[in-house]
């Protein structure tokens, strides 16, 4: 291959939108990967013959609603990345059984949360129109880069439209926590408990700021677009990437471990492969998290201010992966969950509250929020005729263990205790499934530690590229002075979970810089 224009670092979601962005410019771009295989957390792997699982994330439904999708869904479905949906994106069960799924059908969610506490689905029509009718807005603002004359037209607009007083108010409500939107708004505790659960995918839980207002983007997104998965897989989704970038004269080089972003005279050179291979470039865009870059990447570069705020850059929870390949189709003892995407095991606001608490504090916690994927409901193909394939995430892990909340599980390496916690897991899903330990023919669990291993970019096996809160994220992700990616080294573009508009499988910070770059 000739000279790179762009040397991307990392295959991600967020490298590959990139890549593939300015390979369709018609720029000439290397992505360089130190794991054997491309996509990151797109990884696709073999749990028992016949029987394929994604190890880490699953669900399409930023990339397929974001802006990222939208320039490069055709050209991806040429290489054979497709969709699998159902019309039930989502649902929760609890403790005793109860259980409630939220359909496409925005009218049938309204009539079943009034049936369960009235005027509980008329606040949930009220939630999903509010953000319905925010929706140009609120996604230019998480998709936009947070500084420069697009944010601040955006803003102007704005306050044209709502008043300065105005558009300060939309801001003060939309730093709200979930618990004070689910407990306003909602009486019945199965409709607080289905949508509880899911600030725990934002990197937040229910009493931060911010909470409430992205457990309503997703309630919307959810109602709207659903919980799509890649069709074989999100192996497969990564492989398209990979093909389109080939056909347009780029590269991904797997096995590749980037040990240097050559700086001369303040502007990117090139890289340096860890065998001592050098590559020439002007242009590198690093997905890599703060610590790899400014403590590896960059280190002997004059960056002082970058260095002080990377000691105090935060990393969140750990995440937990637990996976099976199951004889034949569970039985729920829940009706209606047969065809959800995912579910949630959780009693409600206090149970995710009281998990995340104690993960946070470095516990194993005694009763974990548990999302349950069904991907071979959506995909058959991800397993034989009349089998099934089950995707658990526990999204309240520690990353370092100081105990067990429970007092049962001894122990304080993840290597030591993985798969103890892994059946207590398996019990609290039992209780749901019929005779459901018959079923299991494989299972696999991955604790944090097995995700650093598998991508040194979740560090502690966290999933979100850092801490989410309010101080690191926005305008502030991942330091207090970032701007778009940008510093003093000229050439070099960061993007990843770590900066904004941060985590997730929507690609905006690849997105992001590409067109910065021309694409």
């Amino acid at each position: 291959m000739v000279r790179p224009d762009h040397i991307i670092i990392g295959s991600g979601i967020n490298g590959l939108v990139a890549a593939s962005l300015l390979a369709l410019k018609g720029d000439k771009v290397l992505v360089l990967e130190r794991e054997a295989v491309a996509g990151g957390c797109l990884r696709t792997e073999e749990l028992a013959p016949g029987f394929v699982h994604d190890v880490m994330a699953a669900t399409f439904v930023l990339f397929m609603t974001g802006p990222a999708g939208a320039a490069l869904g055709p050209h991806l479905a040429r290489h054979g990345f497709e969709y699998c949906h159902t019309p039930h994106p989502t649902a929760v069960v609890r403790p005793g059984g109860e259980s409630l799924v939220l359909t496409m059908d925005g009218a049938e969610n309204v009539r079943r949360f009034n049936a369960l506490a009235a005027g509980d689905g008329d606040a949930h029509g009220r939630v999903v129109g509010g953000i319905g009718a925010d929706a140009p807005f609120l996604f230019a603002l998480l998709g936009n880069p947070a500084w420069g004359w697009p944010m601040a037209k955006l803003m102007w607009g704005q306050v044209r439209k709502r008043g300065l007083r105005g558009l300060v108010a939309w801001f003060g409500q939309a730093l709200g926590p979930a618990r004070g939107w689910l407990e306003t708004d909602f009486t019945s505790p199965d409709v607080q408990a289905l949508f509880a659960p899911w600030v725990l995918h934002t990197g937040l839980g229910p009493e931060a700021a911010y909470s409430a207002q992205m457990g309503k983007v997703i309630a919307f997104a959810l109602e709207a677009a659903g919980a799509p998965i890649a069709k074989g897989g999100a192996g497969r989704a990564a492989a398209a990437f990979t093909t389109l970038i080939a056909e347009k004269g780029g590269a991904v080089r797997c096995g590749a471990d980037v040990q240097r972003i050559l700086v001369r005279d303040g502007r990117v050179a090139g890289v340096r492969l860890s065998g001592g291979e050098e590559i020439a470039c002007g242009s590198v865009l690093a997905s890599v998290a703060p610590g790899q870059l400014y403590g590896q990447l960059l280190e002997g570069v004059n960056l002082p201010e970058d260095r002080a705020a990377v000691t105090k850059f935060r990393h969140g929870r750990g995440n937990f992966q637990l996976h099976y390949a199951l004889e034949s189709v569970p039985e729920w003892l829940s009706p209606g969950l047969e065809q959800v995407a995912l579910i949630h095991l959780a009693d409600g606001i206090d149970s995710v509250s009281r998990s995340v608490n104690e993960a946070e504090r470095g516990l194993l916690p005694a009763v974990p929020t548990i999302c349950v994927g069904q991907p071979s409901r959506l995909d058959p193909t991800r397993c034989p005729d009349g089998k099934a394939v089950l995707w658990l995430q526990i999204p309240d892990a520690p990353r370092i263990i100081k105990g067990d909340a429970a007092g049962t599980i001894p122990g304080t390496d993840w290597d030591d205790v993985r798969e103890a916690f892994a059946d207590r897991l398996e019990a609290i899903l039992a209780n749901h499934i019929k005779d459901f330990r018959k079923l299991v023919t494989a299972r696999r669990a991955y604790s944090p530690k097995d995700l650093e291993r598998m991508n040194v970019n979740l560090v502690g096996g966290d999933p979100y590229g850092g801490a989410c809160t309010l101080d690191q994220f926005f305008l502030w992700r991942p330091f207090s002075h970032s701007t778009n990616g940008e510093g003093l080294v000229r050439g070099l573009i960061h993007i990843g979970a770590s900066t904004h508009p941060g985590p997730g499988l929507g690609g905006g910070s690849g997105f992001n810089a590409a067109k910065r770059l021309g694409a």
